[in-house]
């Protein structure tokens, strides 16, 4: 029985699809969290000084949106043949465009050019984005694709505390497919139950 560690700081973030999917699949897992300050001791042991990291059995592995696809063909929810993995694929690379997008304004150091990137963020960026999951969760019978359950949905809804932190309010209420997925998801038993027992954080 392989033994997993995941290694990230103390928010969801990138790291929250990592541990939907873990849960999903009935593995027990070490959630191992750093606080900031510790970073520096930390960083050097880490592959490419990034996190988060899965070990498994030891094995360190790192780009948690890889990681995230690996655990979903081990669980057999990466689609049943290559076209079908691709609309996962393109679905979640979807969703990674609209988080870069958030990030570039979230992470700006320069307050002035901060607001001036938030504000087209919300004017342009955020709109165009969403609405364009949303019909693409209607067009497949109410996931990102192939019209049932895959990893890229859980992707999604994982890191979504993240996007809406960032985007600063809850766009699953402009949008209705999307907030009926992530219902879905969030109703799924072993999903439920990590969420009641994880760390509450904003992000």
């Amino acid at each position: 029985m392989p033994t997993y560690k995941l290694t990230y700081f103390p928010v969801k973030a990138l790291a929250e699809p990592i541990r939907f999917i873990l849960s999903y699949m009935g593995k027990e897992f070490e959630d191992f969290r750093f606080e900031r300050e510790n970073w520096p001791s930390i960083k050097p042991s880490m592959p490419f000084g990034k996190v988060p990291v899965l070990e498994i059995d030891g094995k360190k592995l790192h780009q948690s949106t890889a990681i995230t696809r690996y655990l979903g063909r081990e669980a057999g929810i990466a689609g049943s043949n290559n076209w079908e993995a691709l609309q996962i694929d393109m679905a979640v690379d979807t969703v990674h465009d609209f988080r870069q997008a958030l990030a570039s304004y979230w992470y700006e150091n320069d307050e002035k050019l901060k607001e001036k990137k938030k504000e087209e963020v919300l004017k342009e960026t955020a709109p165009f984005y969403l609405k364009k999951l949303d019909e693409l969760v209607k067009e497949n019978g109410g996931y990102l694709a192939n019209g049932t359950l895959s990893w890229g949905d859980l992707y999604f809804i994982g890191i979504s505390d993240y996007l809406v932190g960032m985007l600063g309010y809850d766009f699953f209420e402009k949008y209705a497919n999307l907030k009926a997925l992530k219902d879905k998801v969030l109703a799924i038993p072993a999903i439920k139950a990590w969420i009641a027992k994880r760390p509450h954080t904003d992000l």
